[in-house]
């Protein structure tokens, strides 16, 4: 077996893009942006047409001969195939191309390992390329596995070094896997004192390179990485923040999703997912000006149903100034945004996100006229903290006069955390009569 040696930041690489009528096709745009995103320098793409895969190298002998000549030709150092390919394919592969193969799960776990930053994200990367791993032992560089993840454990006396070789990883996995429980529990700490608080959790979530770390930049004024490329951000964060109407929120950034994503990848990103499993709304950032737009939707809303996340989701159609489309809220219901499509970019329609968010957390919003005596200030402070006042003025007799647009029940919970009598405002009584009435009917019904 040639001993290839592991690889490096911008090798010299051949992609192959399999179209077979009994898979999934996929985007052979997105193939080579995800190549450049593990800094490959890109000197073939070569498509290929099948039926059904080989069971030997996936693809026809004749082509990966004619690939053959390609590598000899120009040189690579690596050929990547936009599929998952079985161990003994990329062995196979290997022996008759004479260069390293690897498969689109692991040209995505090498970008995971490029761009985690944080230590919870690290573990997570190492864990999923230890599972990947644990499977293609037999290959020639994981010789020196010791040496890859930094001396895990001693040779045991009387073994293999294959036999090594997969103990150590099973040891190594079992550890990262107790370390991940410690991260998860941590954050759930976190996530039960917001909720005892009563503070909702808002997950941004899409397809990668949607734009959700640029509308979380905006929205958090925050200075998350982001950039125009697949995976720009892979750890999860979180900021806390005041929305306007609704008071304050924690905001989450997830890893982006793509399209063919294998159950392994998304067991070991489930810690980072959980803040979307425990979010109280989900924005579902869409990028309206791909052409593979209905895909990528499918995707994400399947990785979601894989992990369990049962969240009230808003879908936010971004890059509007691209695609097109007009800053607007369509509803699925009268009462219930569905879409919001907007610019993260260009700020257009980021309006209309705070009041489509508002109507889900909180219901339709109302206006209202209150009238408040001068010992209420306190009740107006925390109307213009949420910023949903729109005009204000003193009569001749000192009382404030508000113009404000808000969900009734946040109103109603603001005056009761004021510690002021609902009946003594005036605006608020027709309110309370209104709900009062709808809870006595539902009660009789």
């Amino acid at each position: 077996m040639e001993n290839f040696e592991q690889r490096q930041h911008g090798e010299r690489a051949i992609l192959v893009n399999v179209s077979v009528q009994l898979l999934d096709d996929l985007d052979a745009e997105e193939f080579r942006l995800l190549a450049q995103s593990a800094g490959a320098e890109i000197l073939e793409h070569v498509s290929v047409q099948r039926q059904k895969p080989d069971p030997k190298f996936f693809i026809g002998s004749g082509k990966v001969e004619e690939i053959a000549e390609l590598v000899r030709a120009l040189d690579a150092e690596l050929v990547i195939f936009d599929h998952s390919l079985s161990p003994a394919q990329e062995r196979n592969l290997e022996k008759v191309l004479k260069c390293r193969v690897i498969d689109r799960t692991g040209l995505i776990l090498d970008i995971f390992a490029l761009r985690a930053r944080t230590h919870e994200g690290k573990l997570q990367v190492e864990l999923a390329q230890l599972k990947h791993l644990s499977t293609r032992l037999i290959r020639g560089f994981t010789g020196n596995l010791e040496q890859q993840k930094g001396g895990i454990g001693l040779r045991g006396p009387g073994e293999s070094q294959l036999e090594t070789d997969r103990r150590l990883i099973r040891v190594r996995i079992t550890q990262l896997k107790d370390k991940l429980i410690k991260v998860q529990q941590t954050r759930l700490q976190g996530r039960a004192a917001r909720q005892k608080a009563a503070i909702p959790t808002i997950s941004l979530v899409g397809y990668t390179n949607a734009g959700k770390s640029t509308l979380f930049n905006i929205l958090a004024k925050s200075d998350v990485y982001a950039a125009d490329q697949l995976f720009a951000t892979l750890d999860p964060t979180l900021r806390r923040l005041e929305w306007d109407g609704i008071g304050t929120v924690v905001l989450a950034d997830t890893v982006g999703f793509v399209r063919n994503l294998q159950h392994d990848l998304v067991e070991s990103f489930k810690a980072t997912l959980e803040e979307t499993l425990e979010a109280t709304l989900l924005l579902h950032v869409v990028d309206s000006s791909s052409p593979n737009m209905p895909e990528q939707i499918e995707a994400v809303e399947s990785v979601l149903k894989e992990i369990g996340a049962d969240a009230p989701i808003l879908h936010v159609y971004n890059k509007i100034d691209l695609s097109g489309d007009t800053a607007k809220i369509t509803y699925k219901a009268p009462e219930l945004p569905d879409r919001v499509y907007l610019s993260a970019h260009s700020g257009q329609g980021l309006d209309l996100l705070s009041q489509a968010v508002q109507q889900c957390l909180m219901g339709q919003l109302q206006q209202f006229d209150l009238v408040l005596k001068p010992a209420y200030g306190k009740l107006r402070t925390q109307l213009y903290t949420l910023n949903v006042i729109q005009s204000e003025h003193y009569d001749d007799e000192g009382d404030l006069h508000l113009s404000v647009c808000i969900a009734p029940h946040k109103l109603e919970q603001l005056i009761k955390q004021a510690h002021l009598p609902l009946d003594e405002i005036v605006g608020a009584k027709s309110f309370l009569f209104h709900r009062v009435l709808e809870e006595f009917e539902s009660k009789q019904e």
